[in-house]
């Protein structure tokens, strides 16, 4: 795809250089320009406290089995929300922007970008909290209903977000890496498994392809995000300032992507949250493409 095909009138500064989309396919994370402006990042927050006590425009047709849920009764721990982008119109306004997908379509040498998954993350700032710490893990490992190897996610913070607020921190490389110990648990969400259990697997795969564990803590100011491959182990640690960390994960997808079957080894049928909410094509299949649920944030100029 020519340079050209990227272009958003207006915002052209603010796409990633060659440069930097070559250094983004050798490391797996790239950090933006400013995306949003300072007024937009502050209507998230208020629209995610409008979301947290209890505003809804829509309520999901089904309920996915293993839904990002957090409601007041679950107490003061980290907040995951799934379908914020469609459960919230004001959140979802704001994050359907074009150049989060003309900068997600450059990374990934895409003509198309959708929204895939966004998910409202709350930490607050309860250092002594098992739950404030994210484990090593990378994203494909729950998107193996996907044929795409070419998704990746965008952390937007609503602030300026360094180590002291438990920011993420990718594993410098490691999405040009091959799995070793592959097995049913790793489809597994992360907050089902043992943090130790995925510590170690971090190391093995580590050595089995004779790399250095290289953590790269994303410093990001207010408006800018963080970009990263599906395939880049990333984590973060406990929030150890005294504000709550608030984000949004936007987990983007190609064009071509679409859904799979898969299996576990044991024979069991790998379902992901989609699979219960989102339309059916001819054939019967979960809809990835379901505008309802993954919108096109950019699509090249035809």
């Amino acid at each position: 795809m020519s340079k050209d095909a990227f272009t958003v009138v207006g915002e052209e500064h603010l796409l990633p250089t060659e440069a930097e989309v070559a250094s983004y396919l050798q490391r797996g994370w790239y950090l933006s320009r400013k995306l949003f402006s300072d007024d937009e990042i502050d209507a998230l927050v208020e629209a995610s406290e409008r979301f947290y006590s209890g505003q809804r425009d829509r309520e999901l047709p089904a309920r996915p089995r293993r839904l990002a849920d957090w409601r007041p009764a679950d107490g003061d721990v980290q907040r995951h929300n799934d379908y914020v982008h469609y459960l919230s119109d004001d959140i979802g306004r704001i994050l359907n922007k074009p150049i989060i997908g003309a900068v997600a379509a450059r990374l990934a040498e895409a003509d198309e970008v959708r929204i895939f998954q966004s998910t409202l993350i709350y930490k607050p700032p309860r250092p002594d909290d098992r739950t404030n710490v994210v484990p090593w893990h990378f994203d494909k490992h729950y998107w193996r209903t996907c044929t795409s190897d070419r998704m990746l996610t965008a952390f937007i913070p609503f602030h300026d977000c360094d180590v002291r607020m438990g920011t993420i921190t990718m594993v410098d490389g490691s999405q040009l890496w091959k799995e070793v110990g592959d097995d049913a648990s790793t489809a597994q969400h992360f907050a089902q498994r043992d943090h130790g259990d995925l510590d170690r697997r971090l190391a093995e795969n580590a050595e089995f392809n004779n790399a250095e564990v290289h953590k790269m803590p994303m410093t990001i100011p207010k408006g800018h995000m963080s970009f990263h491959h599906c395939r880049t182990y990333h984590g973060s640690g406990p929030n150890l300032a005294d504000r709550p960390r608030r984000a949004v994960s936007l987990h983007l997808q190609d064009g071509d992507n679409a859904y799979q079957s898969f299996r576990q080894p044991d024979g069991t049928m790998v379902e992901y949250n989609h699979d219960t909410v989102v339309r059916r094509t001819e054939r019967g299949l979960p809809d990835y493409a379901d505008p309802d649920f993954c919108p096109v944030l950019w699509r090249a100029p035809r």
